[in-house]
């Protein structure tokens, strides 16, 4: 067995700095070990998916990312694994225990999982090799997984097997932000009285975010479907960046952009279909309190990409929601001006929800970005480095 210090440390010294995951037992001394050391992050997500594109965001913004999942989230990673960190080549070092090991007596849960954790990564072209159990192969281990994260610019998994870690317990330094009262929330907005058919359009409301988005210290991230492509018709930016794939996980990448990123004002622009897909998103974010990100949910209550099926979030009062997890200034609005209004008054000082309603329907003919994925992420690797303030 090691201590977590003996892996982390080692780990830390090649540039291993932000930590992203869900427990699990096998994790524990690991998990606690980072959150009690302060040279580090870590966050704590709703679920392994959006763990991986927490890290995703966080790479994006020049951190290099770890994430932490029992074999068992596999499945809730998958998603993300084959559409957000493959598609746009990005280098997450995973840590996966291996729960159900063949002949290790575990939870009925587990068996199946346990019986395919290697092949399964393997369908998915995800490299693996084992977590290290001594300490003399540590180094070993970590050579060979930052030459795979570097050759191949995509996911490395380190599969932990049972009582790897030596017992740590004694976290001091919780990194959630407790401090929160939803009675301190600002709601702004006249709210959604509107009838559909008089409410904004997402072009409309897009064209006041580019009015609103012109200097370089803007980041905009945008939901995959037609939100990204008609932003991206309208104009492309060196600091936008289009998310195809990984339906809901556009917050949970902004988040870890907006961590990794402080002297930027992130703007996410999400819909309603994907922010109710991971709606734990907003507890995650309401309890990191990135003052920097704006939340802007364009509502039509349909997914109109796929031929206008309704969604639920007309029974959903997703502003009410996001007050309750914790975001400081909250606005309900169909009007416009109340969008440009909330956008111009973003100064960084307080976490944003914007929920507007528009209207179903979009452009003919919207063009897809031209640029790869992988070209999009290196772009905006790019300005951040630019851009940032030294």
């Amino acid at each position: 067995m090691i201590e977590a210090e003996d892996f982390i440390t080692p780990a830390s010294l090649r540039g291993f700095d932000f930590y992203s995951g869900v427990p699990c037992s096998f994790l524990t001394p690991f998990i606690n070990y980072v959150i009690d050391n302060k040279q580090l992050s870590y966050v704590t997500a709703p679920n392994e998916g959006d763990a991986l594109a927490v890290a995703a965001g966080a790479f994006i913004g020049g951190r290099r990312p770890v994430t932490m999942m029992q074999n068992s989230g596999l499945g809730n990673a998958i998603n993300p694994l084959t559409s957000l960190t493959h598609t746009f080549e990005i280098p997450v070092l995973l840590i996966c225990t291996h729960r159900g090991a063949p002949g290790l007596s575990d939870e009925p849960q587990h068996k199946l999982m346990g019986e395919i954790t290697e092949r399964l990564l393997e369908t998915i072209k995800v490299t693996h090799s084992p977590f290290p159990k001594d300490k003399s192969a540590i180094a070993n281990a970590l050579d060979l997984a930052d030459q795979t994260l570097i050759g191949n610019n995509l996911p490395h998994a380190l599969i932990m097997q049972k009582d790897t870690c030596q017992p740590y317990v004694n976290v001091v330094n919780s990194t959630l932000n407790t401090q929160r009262s939803i009675f301190d929330t600002k709601k702004n907005g006249a709210g959604h009285d509107k009838h559909a058919s008089e409410r904004p359009s997402r072009k409309e409301i897009l064209e006041i975010v580019l009015e609103c988005t012109t200097t370089e210290d803007w980041i905009i991230v945008a939901s995959t479907g037609y939100t990204g492509r008609e932003l991206y018709a309208l104009d492309d930016r060196p600091n936008h960046f289009y998310m195809v794939g990984s339906m809901g996980c556009a917050s949970s990448l902004a988040l870890g952009l907006a961590l990794s990123c402080p002297q930027f004002k992130i703007l996410v622009i999400d819909g309603d279909g994907a922010a109710l897909m991971r709606l734990g998103n907003l507890s995650m974010i309401g309890s990191y309190k990135p003052s920097n990100l704006f939340h802007l949910l364009l509502d039509n209550e349909v997914h109109d990409s796929t031929g206008s099926q309704g969604t639920t979030s007309r029974n959903t009062d997703l502003a009410k929601i996001a007050t309750g997890c914790g975001y400081q200034e909250v606005w309900a609005t169909d009007d416009p001006k109340e969008v440009r209004t909330a956008l111009e008054q973003k100064k960084g000082t307080s976490l944003t929800f914007a929920h507007v309603k528009t209207r179903p329907g979009t452009s003919n003919d919207l063009p897809r970005p031209v640029l790869t994925p992988p070209e999009i992420k290196t772009r905006l690797i790019n300005h951040i480095k630019m851009h940032a303030k030294k």
